[in-house]
């Protein structure tokens, strides 16, 4: 297993597949212009490959807010059903975690839906911890 960052957009769109195992409804209009909003806002990604195929998948973002200084955002951690219980995550969030340090982050942050209780045990097994809620109000009603 090896890993690659993405820094271009027609690197990002390759990755479509492994974009709609959690956006199924992405087609690639769609993720094209929702890369051209998140790229100059200092979006990447990192793809996992076996035998040249992608098989995980990480977004993230680096910046800076008051509560926290710098930080690195994992976004969309996407890890192939085929591929799970692998490594593959761990492995995309061990490199990230490097990453972070090598920038010189303060932490590494990410979001995760209060249903993937698959999701919560991860990132409690490699030592995330809840440090508070990230609320949400929806302005237009979803179809």
């Amino acid at each position: 297993m090896q890993l690659k960052e993405l820094t271009t957009k027609e690197e990002m769109l390759e990755q479509l597949p492994l974009i709609q195992q959690l956006y199924p409804e992405f087609n690639e209009h769609i993720y094209a212009n929702l890369l051209d909003e998140m790229l100059p806002n200092n979006y990447r990604q990192i793809v996992a490959l076996e035998n040249d195929a992608p098989i995980g998948l990480s977004g993230f973002w680096v910046g800076t807010k008051l509560w926290c200084g710098k930080y690195l955002e994992l976004d969309n951690v996407i890890v192939h059903p085929n591929h799970r219980s692998k490594g593959v995550g761990k492995l995309l969030t061990t490199y990230l975690n490097q990453k972070a340090i090598e920038l010189g982050c303060k932490l590494v942050a990410l979001d995760a839906y209060t249903t993937n209780f698959s999701a919560h045990k991860f990132y409690y097994n490699h030592g995330f911890v809840p440090k508070g809620f990230h609320f949400v109000k929806f302005l237009e009603e979803n179809d």
